[in-house]
């Protein structure tokens, strides 16, 4: 006799949650979150770390009523964990049985979320999921150079989101059929590019194709992120099957001693596995590692870009003081060469972002986004404007006069 499916339901919600720390090896349904993040969740949410959120950021969200379902790999000596933290776009779960394979095959440590789907409020959402990986981190002796964020549709735009604001709490990324824009901080761009690899996977008839292959992943590139995108033949919008998850996962593996040795020279890039987050030792790490940069000429740049992002993110600390007393020293000089820098990193990002966004509205578009293409091209045509008033002689200057005629064409009559 075929049992029926209500039955089954009530018996997952009637499974007893239980503590992340008692549990053996395999796959385990309904796991207890058991103190809320020491990750600097707020930072992901704004530009500033706070101390106390406010009140109506989360509403009657409580972290130790939060659950999420976990797959525990064996695990030989001690060996510390690579992680893979998947966010769906659903608030059913539906992560496990697309990641399983994956997962058994390689060792990993899976955690995926309970009500963290599209309709989760938006700060909430992005609580649950540092709720649920500090829970990974106080129970389990994870590698933070192999932990992975990953999603599926608006769960990946959620995924580079976090990733992109926390780099130092990750390895790479794996948004799937979606992306997202970098932060807009210069040091935390830069982190991002020299820290993460962003593995992009997307299907054929996938509505979000064009998005994925012409606009996310060229702007990533083009500013220097390491990022690939794998598109999967017949597939629509869906998570691909386990041999492009297993090439994908592989690839952002490739990059795990190049992001050891980084934190050897700067220990702010990582933050160790089952390490306590405290903001002030984390403040103090950022400002070393700026004014360790301030020593050499070809990372001046970076440094003083460092020093600002210690002042913003943390401005109510002593480091914040030092810092701000540094940047005014240094603007104080007769001599700047970092302002050239500086001019040469904002027209790297708006040329990048002139091209993939003139890429994305010039070619094909599904129905679903084709009313949105005019939009797309008047801003694309505001960001070749700018870069032809800041240099109309250079190549970039004479690709913008190219451009613009195509693009006023397809943004429409002036109204």
């Amino acid at each position: 006799m075929k049992s029926n499916g209500w039955l089954a339901l009530l018996l997952l919600h009637l499974v007893s949650s239980v503590r992340a720390d008692e549990l053996p090896p395999g796959y385990h349904p309904k796991v207890a979150v058991s103190a809320p993040t020491r990750l600097d969740w707020t930072f992901a949410l704004s530009n500033r770390s706070l101390i106390e959120p406010p009140a109506d950021w989360l509403g009657d969200y409580a972290s130790t009523k939060q659950h999420y379902e976990l797959y525990v790999p064996g695990r030989e000596g001690k060996k510390r964990l690579p992680v893979l933290l998947y966010i769906s776009p659903s608030s059913e779960l539906q992560g496990w049985k697309r990641f399983e394979s994956l997962c058994k095959q390689q060792g990993i440590l899976y955690a995926g979320p309970f009500g963290a789907g599209n309709d989760c409020p938006p700060r909430r959402r992005a609580r649950i999921v540092l709720d649920v990986l500090d829970d990974l981190r106080r129970n389990y002796p994870i590698d933070a150079d192999r932990t992975y964020l990953a999603g599926f549709s608006g769960g990946g735009r959620v995924a580079c989101a976090l990733a992109f604001a926390l780099p130092e709490c990750f390895g790479g990324v794996m948004p799937i059929c979606a992306g997202h824009e970098l932060r807009e901080e210069s040091w935390l761009r830069q982190r991002v590019v020299d820290r993460l690899r962003v593995a992009t996977l997307t299907g054929e008839k996938d509505f979000n194709r064009a998005e994925v292959e012409r606009l996310r992943v060229p702007y990533l590139k083009e500013v220097g992120a390491t990022a690939r995108v794998w598109t999967q033949r017949g597939m629509g919008h869906d998570v691909p099957p386990t041999p492009m998850l297993l090439e994908a996962y592989r690839w952002l593996e490739e990059g795990a001693a190049k992001r050891r040795e980084q934190a050897k020279r700067y220990s702010a890039s990582r933050l160790l596995g089952d390490a306590v987050p405290d903001r002030g030792e984390q403040a103090k790490a950022l400002l070393a590692e700026g004014k360790t940069r301030l020593e050499k000429a070809d990372t001046l740049y970076s440094g003083l870009m460092q020093l600002k992002g210690c002042l913003e993110r943390w401005p109510d600390l002593a480091t914040a003081a030092e810092a701000r007393k540094i940047l005014v020293e240094y603007e104080k000089r007769d001599e700047k060469p970092w302002e050239k820098n500086d001019l040469d990193e904002q027209r790297r990002f708006l040329i990048a972002q002139a091209r993939s966004l003139t890429s994305y509205a010039s070619g094909d578009l599904p129905p679903v986004y084709a009313k949105q293409r005019s939009n797309m091209a008047k801003q694309a045509i505001q960001l070749w404007r700018k870069v032809l008033a800041d240099a109309p002689e250079s190549e970039a200057g004479r690709e913008a006069k190219k451009r613009l005629p195509t693009l006023e064409k397809l943004a429409g009559p002036k109204k």
